[in-house]
């Protein structure tokens, strides 16, 4: 019997650039249709680090150029962001089933996901957003800007924003509906557009909510039966690049939580990925959270590969 899939795509799945996105879309879509036809239900999310940043520079440089221009909040880059990624990526998809002989929907649902105004994040942002720049790059954007520029990760300087922790998915029960009657759902894009509750409405907050936590908000909600989270490995490691690395395989949340408390894992890059995977693991008997490569998806499900979190 087919599982209920939640997968949350990372950047390798998506490109830096139009151009490379419109390429990469095509592998990806392959490798979500694998599970399709294995006959799982599957809900799509995905991330948009690179390409929210490029649209939030390309706003504001509009904005440079003419002064009667109103600066574009980031949460409406999200927004936008989620548009164009979920174009390419329905579009891809739709053909892939379509070569496949499978007949199913495949739909993008522009998300928003609710957080508080009040979380610690909005006073230390952490997330990085846009492409990687020289140091002498990155601080004449923050001269011009007052962009908050750091270093990430060894490969060049990045614009860093708030990244509150998800707490409801607005649109839900369209997604959950959509997805029942065997539509192929994309949804969540880049954490999803973040919003806060105000007098019984919502309104756009800026920041980037963090896509592994938004797609395990998604997973729980959706009740599925795993959280797949795609990254640049086959397996989480611990003593990453050291002569003693070890890959995993198979961790509970307790196993999960030392190597946490180890500082095993990078901040913004695998240590998210490993938590929300033990939020799904924890939140429901019998539910399993993979992170493994995009290719090897449809192993990781069939237990042949990946590092499975589970109690």
């Amino acid at each position: 019997m087919g599982k209920r899939i939640v997968v949350a795509l990372g950047g390798n799945a998506l490109g830096q650039s139009l151009k490379e996105q419109a390429e990469a879309v095509k592998f990806t879509a392959s490798a979500i249709a694998d599970l399709i036809e294995a006959g799982n239900e599957v809900i799509v999310a995905h991330g948009n680090g690179p390409q929210v940043g490029m649209i939030n520079n390309a706003m504001a440089a509009l904005c440079h150029e003419d002064k009667d221009q109103d600066q574009t909040p980031l949460y409406v880059c999200g927004a936008m962001s989620q548009a164009y990624i979920g174009l390419d990526l329905q579009n891809a998809l739709r053909d892939e089933l379509k070569n496949r002989d499978i007949r199913k929907n495949v739909c993008t649902i522009v998300t928003e996901v609710v957080v508080s105004a009040e979380d610690p994040a909005f006073q230390n942002p952490t997330k990085p957003i846009g492409k990687f720049l020289s140091k002498e790059e990155a601080e004449e954007i923050a001269a011009k800007t007052g962009y908050i520029m750091k270093e990430d990760a060894g490969r060049g300087y990045r614009r860093y924003v708030p990244s509150p922790l998800p707490r409801d998915i607005v649109e839900i029960d369209t997604i959950h509906g959509l997805s029942e009657t065997g539509t192929v759902v994309i949804a969540c894009g880049g954490g999803g557009i973040p919003v806060v509750r105000e007098n019984g409405s919502v309104k756009g907050i800026d920041c980037v909510i963090d896509k592994d936590f938004a797609s395990e908000l998604l997973a729980e909600m959706l009740d599925a039966d795993m959280l797949i989270i795609l990254t640049a490995v086959e397996k989480v490691a611990i003593n990453f690049r050291k002569e003693n690395e070890e890959w995993l395989s198979d961790i509970t949340p307790a196993d999960a939580a030392r190597y946490i408390e180890e500082k095993q894992f990078a901040p913004g890059s695998m240590l998210p990925k490993v938590q929300a995977a033990v939020k799904f693991a924890e939140s429901k008997e019998g539910r399993t959270a993979l992170i493994t490569l995009l290719e090897k998806a449809a192993d990781g499900v069939s237990g042949k590969t990946g590092t499975r979190v589970h109690i």
